[in-house]
C-alpha cells in the first residue's frame, strides 16, 4: 500500500536517520513475555519495566484497550507501548485477542507523539503475530493515522 515502505529485517534496529519510534502491540492484562516484545527486552528494560509499571498503577493512569505509551530508550529511539489486545489466546479460547478499534485509537495517539517529535515509525506486522490479527485489516488504520498524516512508516518482515 503507498506510503508504507516495507523491508526485511528487525524492526528493534530501525533504519534511517533522525528521532524513530519503534510501535508494537501488547494486551491489556499486563503481561509481556512472548513474541515481539522478547526481542524488545533484549535490546532494553525500559519499556518492559514501564509497561508493567503502567498496567499495576492502571487505576491513576490512562491504561487500557487503545491506549499508548512511549518510552524513550536511546538518545533518537523511543518503543511505543500500543494496547491493541483483549487477553491472550490460549488453547482453550477460540477467538483472536486483536482489537482492530483499539489498535486505530492507539495509532491515533502514536500520530500526535511522532508528530511533536518529528518522528519516523518502525513496526513489525503489529496485531498479526501472537495477537491474531490480519494485516489487511491492520495496514488501512496504519496508513489512515499515520501515513496520510505525513509520518513515514517502515514496515519490517523478520527473517528471509
Amino acid at each position: 500500500m503507498k506510503g508504507i515502505t516495507y523491508v526485511q529485517g528487525d524492526a528493534t534496529s530501525p533504519r534511517g536517520k533522525g528521532v524513530k519510534i519503534i510501535a508494537h502491540v501488547c494486551n491489556d492484562l499486563g503481561g509481556w513475555g512472548k513474541g515481539f516484545v522478547v526481542a524488545v527486552s533484549r535490546r532494553w528494560p525500559e519499556p518492559e519495566a514501564a509497561y508493567r509499571r503502567w498496567h499495576r498503577e492502571r487505576a491513576r493512569n490512562d491504561f487500557g484497550l487503545g491506549a499508548a505509551q512511549l518510552v524513550r530508550v536511546e538518545p533518537y529511539v523511543w518503543v511505543a507501548n500500543l494496547v491493541g489486545q483483549r487477553g491472550i489466546r490460549t488453547g482453550r479460547s477460540s477467538g483472536v485477542p486483536v482489537r482492530y478499534e483499539a489498535i486505530d485509537a492507539a495509532l491515533g495517539l502514536l500520530a500526535d507523539r511522532a508528530t511533536g517529535l518529528g518522528a519516523s515509525v518502525h513496526m513489525p506486522r503489529i496485531g498479526c503475530g501472537l495477537a491474531g490479527g490480519r494485516w489487511d485489516r491492520v495496514e488501512p488504520l496504519v496508513v489512515a493515522r499515520l501515513v496520510d498524516r505525513g509520518i513515514p512508516v517502515t514496515v519490517y518482515d523478520f527473517g528471509a
